[in-house]
């Protein structure tokens, strides 16, 4: 191996066990991962500007701008608020429509606001029916999930993806080219939760409260022993600490719902409809092909400055630099695993492997690997790690990369094994009382079901 390799490899392996590590911030490793790379001169300076000056940046950018103003304006809390009054009237499935609405919304706006608004409302709901919030908090945040399936927007990991591919020589994915094989992954994942995943969480009110006494009653008979003991040989992690993977943002808190800047606000109509046509307009531009998606969301972000829905001091507050450092620094990463040779050999050693399975087992293994690597590291960072080999991958089987790469942004996404996986997760955990083996209960099946559906759908509307 050359020096250059040598060191890629290093600072990949360094920056993917501080990550798992989970006590540093994901934005600050990655971008001292980046600066090692760019002092070694494995990366060269115009590269690590590509990188920052990025399309899936700028794109992330404006989309985040333009999201936090349709919140702003109350337009986001207004919608669920709405759909809620359905519940009074259809009961349990007044819920699931509730839940199946930010599903679409997740398809279009960030998942976290999303959830946070409309978390309150479906538990209070449920409490009134007498219906154990438990069935129904945790398929919204997972359907939340799944609707950022649906488009190219949805989620940073399908931009990311995309912008990747495009420095690989591929052709970019229009704005509702994957929503095919999205719908059928959310679909059954849905369907899972709505006829098996809900039934396993709960089925009363009085039944949870039951169960959090118990608890509640072994937590303290477990604290008095451990006190009498006086044994501190460590310290243990606060229940309220967790990694937050949705795009890889840092530290989370359970239930801080200030972290998730997603408080409801009082509807304002003209800026509301004004915003609401600027994003509508930045979705028709990309997806009829008149401008790319960052030139669109860009030119959608400043619109809303210039028309006074927001000030400059709200459009940076709405950035999310955290995430965009995130993702940069690990593109650069990207792109010295890529320049080094790095991923032409992981795609070489894998191919050894599977040559012989075909194409189609390719995409299937790749599609697991991706899932179990999105369970430990940030969305992020698993598809800076796996697009570059599956482009290599499919390339060695003489196929179009396509079907690699859109397997790769739904498994980079569609992960829910783990309470931590996700900012949405980490809300419900904490206000439904779920426990850790809730969601690996629930989430493993779904990963399964969203697996195999993925599996059938891809093939058929991105054929090798």
């Amino acid at each position: 191996m050359t020096f250059d390799q040598i060191a890629a490899l290093v600072v990949l392996v360094a920056v993917v066990g501080v990550l798992i590590h989970g006590r540093a911030r994901a934005d600050v490793t990655a971008l001292c991962g980046a600066a090692a790379l760019l002092l070694m001169g494995v990366v060269r300076p115009v590269e690590v500007q590509a990188a920052f000056a990025s399309p899936a940046i700028i794109a992330l950018a404006g989309l985040f701008v333009i999201a936090y103003a349709i919140e702003l304006t109350g337009l986001l809390g207004l919608m669920i608020r709405q759909a809620t009054r359905l519940c009074g009237r259809l009961g349990a499935r007044g819920l699931w429509l509730v839940i199946g609405m930010c599903g679409l919304l997740g398809g279009f706006l960030n998942n976290t606001p999303v959830v946070v608004l409309a978390a309150p409302v479906v538990r209070d709901v449920a409490k009134s029916l007498d219906l154990s919030p438990k069935r129904f908090l945790m398929p919204l945040s997972h359907i939340s999930v799944l609707g950022g399936l649906l488009t190219l927007i949805g989620t940073s990991t399908n931009l990311l993806v995309n912008d990747m591919a495009r420095n690989a020589g591929q052709p970019v994915f229009g704005i509702f080219e994957i929503t095919p094989v999205g719908l059928v992954i959310a679909a059954a994942g849905a369907l899972w939760l709505y006829v098996v995943g809900a039934r396993q969480l709960g089925r009363s009110v009085a039944a949870d409260e039951a169960e959090a006494r118990r608890l509640k009653a072994e937590a303290e008979a477990k604290a008095a022993r451990e006190a009498r003991r006086q044994i501190l040989p460590f310290r243990l992690p606060r229940l309220g600490e967790a990694r937050s993977n949705e795009d890889g943002s840092g530290d989370a808190h359970l239930g801080d719902v200030k972290l998730f800047g997603a408080a409801d606000r009082p509807f304002q109509l003209k800026p509301a409809l004004a915003a609401l046509g600027i994003f509508v307009a930045v979705v028709a531009a990309a997806g009829l092909g008149l401008a790319p998606i960052a030139a669109s969301a860009f030119a959608g972000a400043v619109a809303l400055i210039l028309l006074r829905i927001l000030t400059a001091d709200q459009a940076y507050a709405g950035l999310r630099p955290d995430i965009l450092l995130l993702i940069a620094g690990m593109v650069v990463i990207g792109i010295a695993i890529e320049v080094t040779g790095l991923a032409q050999i992981g795609a070489d050693a894998l191919i050894e492997v599977i040559r012989p399975l075909g194409p189609l087992t390719a995409l299937i293994i790749l599609y697991g690997v991706t899932l179990f690597a999105t369970e430990l590291l940030s969305n992020a960072t698993v598809a800076v790690l796996i697009t570059p080999i599956a482009v290599a991958l499919a390339e060695s089987f003489g196929v179009d990369p396509r079907p690699f790469l859109v397997g790769v942004m739904m498994a980079a996404s569609a992960a829910f094994a783990t309470p931590f996986g996700y900012q949405t997760n980490v809300l419900v955990y904490n206000m439904a009382g779920y426990s850790y083996l809730d969601f690996v209960r629930v989430g493993v099946p779904l990963n399964l079901v969203t697996w195999a559906a993925a599996m059938v759908a891809i093939p058929i509307f991105f054929p090798f």
